[in-house]
C-alpha cells in the first residue's frame, strides 16, 4: 500500500467504509446459497459440494486479511470447525465419483505445517482422490508463510497439487511474492490465479493486462476473472455484466490468449461457473 494514499487500490480492498452499511434487497448475506438447504450444497460439517467430481473443504475461518468484498462474510464458520474434518473426509471416501478436494476457508495456509501436513495425509489416503487444490491469499499478502517446513509438507503429497492464488492488482506483486511463488513452484505445484473485478480497484483493461503479465512473470497463469457476487455490504465494488463485458473485450485486445483469464460469474445451482463473454 502507498502510505498516505486514501485511493490506494490495495487499501480499498481491506479498509471498512460507511458504504458497507448501504442496504439493498438484491445484495444478501449468502448470495451463492451455500447454506441454503434447498440447494443441499453442505454434505457434512465443513464440506460443500457444488460441482460434480469435486468438493470444497472449509479448513479454517481465519484469513491473513479480511477482504471487504468476500462472499463468505456471513458464513457460519462456528458450525464448520476443523474438528469436523474427519466426518467430512469419511463422506468423501464413501463417494468414488469425487476426484478433487479443494481446500478453502478462510485460508488453509493459516494452518501450521503440522496441521496442514496431517490434513493432506488424510486426504491423499483416500484412493480415488487425484488432485488437491488450495485456494489461498497467503503467498501474496503474507509471503513469509511459505517456509521450508511448508514446502516439505507439500512435496510429500501423492496427489497432484494446484494452488490458486488470489491477486487483484499488479501492485500486490513484488520481490517477496516472486520468492514465495518460486518456492511453491519448486514443489511441482501448478500455480493459477483468480481475480475479482472491483469498482475503484481494477476496473480498467490496462491494469488487468499488467496484472496478467506480472503474474506470468512470477510463474502464475491467470485463471478466472470473477464478477462480484451480490454480497450484502459490497455494492460499492459492484460492476454490472454489460460494463464487465466491455472491459473484457478491451482486455482481449491487449493480451495473448494464454494470459487471458476467463470472465465468469458463479450462479447457485449451475453445473459450473458461467462464462460471461
Amino acid at each position: 500500500m502507498r502510505k498516505g494514499d486514501a485511493d490506494d487500490p490495495l487499501l480499498k480492498q481491506v479498509l471498512p467504509t460507511a458504504e458497507e452499511h448501504k442496504a439493498s434487497n438484491e445484495f444478501t448475506g449468502d448470495p451463492l446459497a451455500e447454506t441454503d438447504p434447498n440447494h443441499g450444497f453442505i454434505k457434512a460439517p465443513s464440506l460443500l459440494q457444488k460441482y460434480r467430481g469435486r468438493v470444497l473443504l472449509i479448513t479454517t475461518p481465519g484469513c491473513a486479511i479480511n477482504c471487504r468484498y468476500c462472499f463468505r462474510r456471513e458464513f457460519p464458520y462456528t458450525q464448520h470447525r476443523p474438528k469436523a474434518h474427519q466426518e467430512a473426509l469419511a463422506t468423501v471416501a464413501a463417494d468414488p465419483s469425487i476426484e478433487e478436494v479443494i481446500l478453502s476457508g478462510g485460508d488453509p495456509l493459516l494452518f501450521n505445517d503440522r496441521q496442514l501436513s496431517r490434513l493432506l495425509n488424510d486426504i491423499e489416503s483416500i484412493p480415488h482422490i487425484q488432485r488437491i487444490r488450495i485456494h489461498s491469499r497467503i503467498p501474496i499478502v503474507l509471503p513469509e508463510r511459505i517456509t521450508r517446513g511448508l514446502m516439505e509438507a507439500l512435496e510429500r503429497c501423492r496427489c497432484q497439487l494446484v494452488l490458486v492464488a488470489h491477486t487483484n492488482h499488479p501492485q500486490e506483486l513484488n520481490d517477496a511474492t516472486a520468492r514465495s511463488l518460486a518456492c511453491l513452484k519448486h514443489c511441482h505445484i501448478t500455480l493459477l490465479n483468480q481475480s475479482v473485478l472491483l469498482r475503484s480497484v481494477n476496473e480498467d483493461a490496462t491494469t488487468l493486462a499488467e496484472l496478467s503479465k506480472k503474474l506470468f512473470a512470477q510463474g502464475v497463469l491467470p485463471y478466472y476473472l470473477h464478477l462480484t457476487d451480490y454480497v450484502a455490504g459490497t455494492e460499492h465494488f459492484f460492476i454490472d455484466d454489460d460494463e464487465a463485458r466491455k472491459i473484457y473485450a478491451q482486455l482481449q485486445q491487449l493480451l495473448p490468449g494464454y494470459l487471458l483469464p476467463k470472465l465468469v460469474r458463479e450462479q447457485p445451482g449451475q453445473a459450473s461457473k458461467t462464462l460471461m463473454y
